[in-house]
């Protein structure tokens, strides 16, 4: 099956700063400032949000790579927003140029790389997997 999705096409997200995505909630740091791994999810939301509805029905998204670079602290209060944007389609795999903003500037960068599955298969084979190992 082909998947050709609209070049360019973005997607964007935002986030308050609380107590609840603080590093020190996150456990990835002991300062009270937004938390790298709140800023990943962020961004791969964006990346879905970018792609919207081009897929057909029953076909999803998963991310395979994320390279990200948290460069700016974001205290509580302020407002964290990414904007992802498809850069390249290579049959299945996506790669997206993401950049997140804070009121102040930057506060960091990310290339993302998702890959177009087919849901029902790909879950059966996720249940199989718990199947096997869980018992």
């Amino acid at each position: 099956m082909d998947f050709n999705l609209k070049p360019q096409s973005s997607g964007e997200n935002k986030e308050l700063v609380t107590e609840n995505n603080t590093a020190i909630k996150y456990a990835s740091g002991t300062a009270p400032v937004y938390a790298t791994p709140a800023l990943v999810g962020l961004m791969e939301n964006a990346a879905v949000l970018a792609i919207g509805n081009q897929l057909p029905e029953g076909f999803g998204t998963v991310g395979i790579s994320m390279n990200v670079q948290h460069v700016s602290a974001t205290p509580i209060g302020m407002t964290v927003r990414a904007k992802a944007t498809l850069t390249e389609q290579d049959r299945k795999k996506l790669t997206f140029q993401i950049e997140a903003y804070d009121e102040a500037g930057l506060v960091g960068n990310s290339i993302h790389e998702r890959f177009i599955i087919e849901t029902e298969p790909f879950l059966d084979k996720a249940d199989k997997k718990k199947a096997e190992f869980c018992k």
